[in-house]
């Protein structure tokens, strides 16, 4: 049973496919920030994942006639998102090295207390982790977690196993939280 949020999507689809082709920048305002928060996991670069951003809306608008409605909307449109990004990521062979920008970035006071952070600072810091994560790590983070996408919806959207999703969220988990034992040690708690 779909929720009312696919509902509304697929009549607004319904309705682009019919020829009111305005009503799309309502699905494009609707997804724009999670999908650039996906697009940015993988291609590290403001700039660039605007770029990936765009290209892939166009993209989800030229096949939206191949939309069938298996799954919602949003899974479709994150699965172009993600494998548009992975391809502007190789075209651009762009390697980074997490070590490097882990040192570059680190605070320079381990004694900064997280409870004394405003929420905007600890969201700062959380994306900041996110950006130095593998990219697999961090896009599957932002869609449980960000994107509430469910290990199916993470299995179809990343094109992988429902047990590979499982583990990979596992995996990232890990990643995330050794991250930030390292930038806060015992103030992370205060963070949760």
């Amino acid at each position: 049973m779909a929720g009312k949020s696919e509902q509304e999507d697929n009549a607004l689809i319904e309705e682009v496919l019919s020829g009111v082709t305005e009503k799309y920048r309502t699905l494009v305002e609707r997804y724009q920030e999670p999908s650039l928060a996906l697009a940015l996991s993988v291609v590290k670069d403001t700039a660039e994942a605007e770029d990936v951003l765009q290209e892939a809306f166009v993209k989800a608008y030229k096949n939206l006639a191949r939309f069938q409605g298996q799954s919602a909307f949003s899974t479709w449109l994150y699965r172009i998102v993600v494998n548009t990004a992975y391809t502007a990521a190789k075209r651009q062979k762009r390697r980074v090295d997490f070590k490097e920008e882990l040192t570059r970035t680190s605070p320079g006071h381990a004694d900064t207390s997280f409870q004394k952070l405003t929420q905007n600072e600890r969201g700062e810091r959380i994306r900041g982790i996110l950006q130095r994560m593998k990219p697999k790590e961090a896009l599957v983070l932002r869609l449980f977690y960000l994107g509430e996408q469910s290990i199916p919806e993470l299995a179809q959207v990343m094109d992988i196993s429902q047990s590979n999703a499982k583990v990979l969220l596992h995996r990232a988990r890990k990643s995330f939280d050794k991250q930030l034992d390292s930038q806060l040690g015992k103030e992370k708690y205060d963070l949760l």
